[in-house]
């Protein structure tokens, strides 16, 4: 895979990703998550999923382990979701939550998503 679509494929994980866990995962472990970044390995079979976790190790503890857990799920979430002919083994990394920008970025993209939907149902 070369440089310019791994990054592709990295951004499009991402947001994929980040909305799954932040909107559609109920799993109270994963409170204050956010996926920050993906980078996927050259070959497109690894994506190393780096999540920023608010509070302590303990937390980050309990989020690994919910994200370990439901792994098979986040995958094939993603390879509903994208083109993807090999959907990359997601490898969790969890840390401090350093960066709110992520998820005001991502709070703005799930806004106009739902915009983009009920715009057409307001034209009838």
């Amino acid at each position: 895979m070369d440089a310019r679509r791994s990054r592709r494929v990295s951004e499009a994980l991402r947001e994929e990703l980040a909305e799954i866990v932040s909107f559609e995962m109920t799993d109270p472990r994963l409170e204050g998550a956010a996926v920050t970044a993906v980078n996927v390995s050259s070959d497109g079979r690894y994506a190393e999923v780096k999540i920023g976790v608010r509070g302590g190790q303990t937390e980050q503890r309990q989020a690994q382990a919910a994200l370990t857990h439901a792994a098979a799920f986040l995958r094939r979430q993603v390879a509903a979701r994208l083109p993807l002919r090999r959907v990359p083994e997601l490898r969790f990394s969890v840390g401090p939550w350093e960066d709110t920008e992520a998820r005001v970025e991502l709070l703005l993209r799930r806004a106009q998503k739902l915009r983009s939907r009920a715009a057409p149902e307001d034209a009838s």
